[in-house]
């Protein structure tokens, strides 16, 4: 069991960790690739309905014994860089204020693909959720939408100005789906020492990709490099949990689907084993 202190702007988990977060994947939201097509009452409704879907998952997930949530819109493929449209803010402060209707006593966050970070902020205000994902938080990097510059500076200033400053800031390192070769000459530790010094509440570490698994040498490295908490972000299953159970943190979505595919709907088997082996990590 991970028994140090949590510094005072990590959201309220449990203080017996890891703490179990577990992904709501939204469905395509309106306007993008892969939404759902049909007439126009249909069109229209779909905001409504992805929201209850939404608030259906978080139910299952909170009455299993999670500690935590995160509202992401994986279905919106491929992603925006950065910025996404007034319609997609909107869809997912409804998904989110549904969510949190659903599960007011749980931690609460949301991330908004691919890098919307503002808006992630300006949802989690709305809502009042406890934290939101960032990408590129520091140090930019070429994702599959090209390149991403670091935005640290600019979000902290949005926060403040917006009066958004109980929302915790949860960043990646070496973000998955990307190419870091401009910053191949930082370690692990230099990634993890500028997000502390940007003033991020937690770290992140992942596999290449969503459903791949993070080196669990690296927990150690970044551990040891700063104070923050730090957060398994990708891969984790009942099969290598036992690996990372010093991290504060797992955020779980693919193992917890049916077959182990991140679109899949969540298979309320698969949870209940997950909880169990955070429960077990403790």
């Amino acid at each position: 069991m991970n028994t140090a202190a949590l510094p005072p702007n990590f959201p309220a988990l449990k203080a017996s960790r890891p703490a179990l977060v577990a992904m709501i994947h939204l469905g395509a939201l309106p306007g993008t690739p892969f939404a759902a097509s049909g007439t126009a009452a249909e069109q229209a409704s779909l905001p409504a309905r992805l929201a209850e879907q939404a608030a259906r998952e978080a139910a299952l997930y909170r009455d299993a014994g999670v500690d935590a949530l995160l509202l992401e819109n994986m279905h919106d493929r491929p992603y925006l860089r950065r910025s996404v449209g007034p319609e997609i803010t909107a869809a997912m402060t409804l998904a989110a204020a549904a969510v949190r209707a659903e599960a007011p006593a749980l931690p609460i966050g949301v991330q908004i693909l691919a890098g919307a970070n503002r808006e992630a902020l300006a949802v989690a205000l709305a809502c009042g959720l406890d934290f939101i994902r960032a990408e590129a938080f520091v140090f930019g990097h070429l994702a599959d939408e090209g390149w991403m510059d670091a935005d640290a500076g600019e979000l902290l200033r949005y926060r403040r100005h917006i009066g958004a400053s109980q929302v915790a800031i949860w960043t990646d390192l070496r973000k998955k789906h990307a190419s870091h070769a401009g910053s191949a000459d930082l370690s692990l530790a230099d990634w993890a020492r500028e997000a502390t010094f940007a003033g991020a509440a937690a770290v992140i570490l992942t596999g290449a990709s969503t459903g791949h698994a993070a080196d669990p040498a690296a927990l150690d490295q970044v551990r040891a490099a700063c104070p923050l908490p730090v957060v398994i972000g990708s891969g984790i299953c009942p099969e290598n949990a036992a690996a990372y159970r010093s991290a504060d943190a797992w955020i779980v979505g693919s193992s917890l689907k049916q077959g182990g595919h991140w679109a899949a709907a969540p298979d309320p088997a698969r949870v209940e084993a997950m909880v169990r082996e955070a429960q077990r990590a403790r």
